[in-house]
């Protein structure tokens, strides 16, 4: 009964310490760095000023990704009925065939998307 509490509580403490010592690391060599004069514009150089916001990447991944399954779901049923392919064998790996190709689709305009703006 104990490690029921003991788990959650010790995930959730672990998580709290990697993320407590990720942003004081981060803070400290920053300050490091701005003592010694360092610019600041090497915080930001990462980031674009023209970027496609998140949601919309999300949102396109996602529907993508919906698409995809469901064009596997009527791609595994059109092979077990019709060309008499196995069930167990022809749904799944319809759905997983095309769920990836969906999502490879997806990172395609994605980067295309990035490309344009």
């Amino acid at each position: 009964m104990a490690a029921a509490i003991l788990i959650p509580i010790s995930f959730f403490l672990v998580v709290f310490a990697i993320a407590y010592l990720h942003y004081s690391t981060r803070n400290k060599e920053r300050l490091a760095l701005i003592e010694k004069g360092a610019d600041a514009s090497i915080f930001v150089k990462g980031k674009r000023e023209k970027t496609t916001p998140v949601w919309k990447i999300l949102i396109l991944n996602v529907a993508l990704l919906l698409m995809g399954i469901g064009g596997g779901i009527m791609i595994g049923g059109f092979l077990g009925s019709n060309l008499n392919v196995d069930w167990e064998i022809a749904m799944p790996g319809s759905i997983f065939l095309m769920a990836g190709t969906a999502l490879l689709v997806g990172f395609f305009l994605t980067k295309k998307m990035d490309g344009e703006e």
